[in-house]
């Protein structure tokens, strides 16, 4: 049913992250409702907001680092996770 994809190690880590990170940030959000508010993005945003930010401008980083160079994926991972930091924190 799902052969088409690679199921690799890797990519269920992947997935099991995020799918962790939406299950935490919907706990925190019942038990700490947000409002939202306007950071160094040109939008008011809410949380969940933020965390969608993050998570697609991510996966561009990523992207880039598979177009235009040879360098490992883990330093694009690394970019990535501060810059999830930095766009849930002061985004």
């Amino acid at each position: 049913m799902i052969s088409w994809m690679a199921w690799t190690q890797t990519t269920a880590i992947f997935f099991s992250v995020i799918a962790l990170m939406l299950v935490c940030m919907t706990i925190y959000e019942i038990k700490v409702p947000s409002t939202e508010r306007k950071g160094f993005l040109p939008i008011e945003t809410s949380r969940g907001d933020r965390l969608f930010i993050g998570l697609l401008s991510s996966a561009f980083i990523h992207l880039v680092f598979l177009g235009v160079s040879e360098i490992s994926l883990w330093i694009a991972l690394a970019i990535s996770v501060v810059w999830v930091g930095i766009v849930l924190r002061w985004g």
